[in-house]
Order: structure tokens, then sequence, then C-alpha cells
């Protein structure tokens, strides 16, 4: 599955953090980074718990 982030919507609110840490890294300037794009099945609950507690649904999902 691949995720995207919509960079221009995110807030860095770091919710997407907490569900996915594997993933998603809040830095310290307050900016999103992707640790992967392309994310195993394994993670794909925690990613769906990312993209729905995302305030500005700056997350997407793709396969």
């Amino acid at each position: 599955m691949k995720v995207l982030v919509d960079t221009d919507l995110c807030e860095a609110n770091a919710l997407c953090m907490e569900a996915c840490p594997e993933v998603f890294r809040v830095e310290e300037d307050d900016t999103l980074t992707l640790l992967m794009q392309e994310v195993p099945e394994v993670h794909r609950a925690a990613m769906k718990d990312a993209e729905r507690l995302c305030p500005r649904q700056a997350i997407r999902l793709e396969g």
C-alpha cells in the first residue's frame, strides 16, 4: 500500500505518528517525515487509524 500526504494540509499534529511510528515522524521543526512510502501490509490497521485520525485529512492510502 502507498501512503500520500498533502503537505499543504498537514499541520504535523503527530496523531499519525502515534498511530504508526514505523511510517511517520514529526520533526522538531514541526514538519512531517515519511519513513517509507510503500508500506507493508502488516501496518494496514495502523495506517487506517492514522488516515482516520488526521484532523486535516492530509493522509491518503492507495492500494
